[in-house]
């Protein structure tokens, strides 16, 4: 078998990154996807030769399509319907990556300006320096400092204050599920943090929570009127996952509505649930699960 040439060679090795930085900045992987096949595209028109370092050239032509495409995705975003969330990237097991970012920074993203995005991507989290990102973004290196700071006051308090062990979150996603299908209030009581949040977004293709859900109260009551509605039957638990760095699973509603949940966990207890059952979403997860392509109901 030949080998692939030396410029293609390069972008492979590349790739992965440039993935990971493409769906940080976008939060879909099919936009990902799109953008990282147009970097090749324009890689392809380089003479490889030419270029002094690959990576930078490659990061910054990433960036700044990406950067084109979260403009039109801005708009579109408003109206979209109900809760938008992050198109869930999955794991069988939870991996430390490079970048290490979980769902709840990835919302608390969504507050910053696409400038702010990137600057704080870019430098804080793939480790480019200030110079590089100015280059990148056509600003200076105090602009970018600044839009790099302002970034970081938005998402501190996003940051988890300590990794979740495999285990327990594992414990806590499974115990959860069966709480909240079977109705077992003590159980769910337990689990959630007094001001647990509950987001689910549908993208109007199923039905799915419009509004944030917000107070174990409230979710208690929730889950107690879906038990009685639906009967613990109707929701079947498939298997466990890491969603963006989150504990969570993937169930099945009545045997034919797809979701993934994950959940954001502090001191043992539930403080963020994200369910996410837009069929648009969910292509990818349902061909690593081995299931037909979800549809709208």
């Amino acid at each position: 078998m030949s080998r692939p040439d030396p410029a293609t060679e390069v972008f492979e090795a590349h790739r992965p990154r440039l993935a990971r930085l493409a769906y940080r900045m976008l939060g879909s992987v099919a936009e990902a996807e799109d953008v990282v096949q147009n970097a090749w595209l324009r890689w392809r028109t380089v003479d490889p030769a030419e270029v002094r370092e690959p990576a930078a050239w490659l990061t910054r032509t990433t960036t700044r399509l990406a950067l084109d495409v979260l403009k039109s995705a801005r708009a579109r975003r408003e109206t979209y319907v109900g809760s938008w969330l992050p198109e869930p990237l999955v794991e069988t097991e939870p991996e430390r990556g490079e970048d290490d970012l979980t769902l709840t920074l990835m919302m608390a993203l969504e507050r910053l300006s696409p400038l702010e995005r990137a600057a704080f991507l870019l430098h804080d989290v793939f480790g480019v320096a200030f110079e590089e990102v100015a280059t990148t973004l056509d600003r200076d290196s105090a602009s970018v400092r600044q839009l790099a700071s302002r970034a970081r006051r938005h998402v501190r308090d996003a940051r988890p204050r300590y990794a979740v062990e495999r285990e327990e979150g594992d414990r806590i996603a499974r115990a959860f599920f069966e709480a909240s299908r079977s109705g077992d209030l003590a159980t769910l009581s337990g689990l959630l943090a007094e001001t647990a949040t509950l987001r689910a977004d549908g993208g109007g293709k199923v039905i799915a929570f419009h509004n944030p859900i917000e107070g174990a109260r409230k979710l208690l009551r929730l889950f107690a009127n879906l038990s009685r509605k639906y009967g613990p039957d109707a929701f079947q638990y498939i298997r466990p996952l890491w969603i963006d760095g989150l504990p969570g699973y993937a169930s099945l509603e009545r045997g034919m509505i797809l979701q993934t949940t994950a959940l954001a966990i502090e001191d043992g207890r539930i403080v963020e649930i994200f369910i996410t059952r837009n069929p648009d979403k969910l292509a990818h997860v349902a061909a690593e699960l081995g299931l037909a392509a979800p549809t709208a109901h």
